[in-house]
């Protein structure tokens, strides 16, 4: 099965070769801004799968409705918002409120 899609899939260096291995058309300005986005969001979909059963013909319709999957989340909003990856979700961890600095005077 050294042919099947994983192995292709496996041997893809672009995220347009997972697009076109897979047949689902892209708009090229989506996927040059979240690339490894969309990819990484198809692994947490597959993820989700159980493939150890299937044919390689069912693999290779499960992988193309995950990659319609996870493009089509980045085509109705941005990498900021998706927030796949760790470093994006820790930019949204709310900072704790700093306390106005109130003088000793003050208290007085």
């Amino acid at each position: 099965m050294a042919s099947g899609i994983l192995f292709q899939l496996n041997k893809a260096a672009a995220a347009e070769e997972f697009f076109e291995l897979l047949g689902v058309k892209y708009d090229p300005k989506i996927v040059n801004v979240a690339r490894l986005h969309i990819l990484r969001r198809m692994g947490q979909y597959l993820a989700d799968e159980d493939l150890t059963a299937a044919t390689d013909a069912e693999v290779a319709e499960r992988c193309k409705a995950v990659l319609e999957r996870a493009y089509a989340d980045f085509v109705t909003s941005s990498p900021i918002d998706q927030r796949v990856f760790k470093v994006l979700k820790d930019a949204v961890v709310p900072r704790p409120k700093k306390r106005p600095l109130v003088q000793l005077d003050d208290l007085k």
